[in-house]
């Protein structure tokens, strides 16, 4: 018998996405699955219920109907409440698990007997790459920060030489240097603004350097070592903050934009710009906050707000920031899961192999128990 996968709509506010795309539901069709897709579930990101059908989708009226007998379920984000109860015991949920209320959501469904991938655990190795959603997501939020910063922005980014004189190029500042700042980076350089970079990571200073921009960091012994084996920043001593800091302000003050991306994972996000930074700044400088949903990098930041402070500065909190750019979000969120697909099924069985470490590392539930993943970050 086929594998029955389902893609239901996206209830979030603000979620624009869909976990598969007539693209990816065509390859799923042609490896004799049956795919089955709530109505509207594309619209928002830009694709036509008779897309779906073209490619060879069943069009359900509501989510029960999509679910109801289904062996996959594909979603960007948790289900909501009312999507949860629709739910029984043997069924596959494959989402990400990390946002607001997820955890209870969770829950209830192990409780119910569901198979939960949570595809924001996956580990940082080579073969896992083509299935990441976090780094496919942020190279968007990196790119489409930079396009925010510039409609805020009231000077143009790169240098300008007219007949009435040279408009200079501005000077922007990326703070944190993974997917996100590094596609920050590239897209400021390509707009034509001068760039300055910062990370605790050491191994970030090449990448910072290739593409053009100015490293800056305090680049002590503690420096060297703060870089965990998977790649992740660590949290800096007291000590370091301080110094890091003062080498922060001396270099914001001088910024048009700066742009932070500054994540820690399951932790609020690191303060790196204070108030008393903030009031240093020039009248019509600009912020975007990347972390505005963890909680912000800039300690003014207000979530899924944009505020000028009363010295003129702008400072953006947007949130979900790749489902502005849905379409695309879509496809490359669509690839990465089709990919992990591929990794869980043989033909048209399911293979739940806990001996692979993305398996193991991804699935969080099985049989109504919650699993604690091996090596899981």
């Amino acid at each position: 018998m086929p594998l029955v996968f389902t893609v239901i709509k996206e209830c979030d506010a603000g979620e624009r996405r869909v976990a598969a795309t007539p693209e990816t539901v065509s390859k799923l069709t042609k490896q004799n699955h049956v795919v089955r897709v709530e109505r509207g579930a594309g619209f928002t990101a830009g694709f036509s219920d008779t897309d779906y059908e073209t490619a060879g989708a069943n069009m359900m009226a509501t989510a029960a109907e999509a679910i109801n007998g289904a062996q996959l379920v594909l979603k960007i984000a948790s289900p909501t409440d009312a999507q949860t109860t629709l739910f029984t015991a043997g069924q596959t949920l494959i989402c990400r698990l990390d946002g607001e209320g997820a955890a209870a959501t969770a829950q209830t469904l192990t409780q119910a007997g569901v198979t939960l991938f949570a595809l924001e655990r996956l580990p940082r190795i080579t073969r896992a790459q083509t299935m990441d959603v976090l780094s496919s997501q942020a190279n968007l939020s990196g790119y489409k920060a930079v396009l925010d910063a510039a409609a805020h922005y009231d000077r143009s980014l790169p240098m300008m030489m007219t007949a009435a004189g040279t408009v200079p190029a501005a000077r922007v500042f990326i703070m944190g240097v993974g997917v996100a700042g590094l596609q920050a980076i590239a897209t400021a350089r390509r707009l034509g603004a001068i760039v300055w970079a910062t990370d605790v990571r050491p191994s970030t200073k090449e990448e910072v350097e290739s593409l053009g921009a100015r490293f800056v960091a305090v680049e002590d012994e503690e420096f060297k070592q703060a870089q965990t084996a998977g790649g992740y920043a660590k949290e800096m001593s007291a000590a370091y903050q301080q110094k890091q800091q003062q080498l922060i302000a001396e270099t914001i003050i001088k910024q048009d934009i700066v742009i932070t991306t500054a994540l820690i994972p399951g932790r609020p996000a690191p303060k790196l710009i204070s108030a008393g930074m903030v009031n240093s700044m020039k009248r019509g400088t600009v912020i975007i906050d990347l972390a505005a949903e963890t909680g912000g990098n800039c300690e003014l930041c207000v979530r899924g707000q944009t505020i000028v402070t009363d010295n003129g500065v702008t400072i953006v909190g947007n949130v979900n920031v790749p489902s502005r750019l849905a379409n695309a979000a879509s496809h490359l969120y669509a690839r990465n899961i089709l990919a992990f697909i591929n990794l869980i099924t043989t033909d048209d069985t399911l293979n739940f192999d806990t001996e692979d470490e993305i398996i193991n590392a991804t699935m969080v539930a099985k049989d109504g128990f919650w699993r604690v993943p091996k090596g899981a970050r």
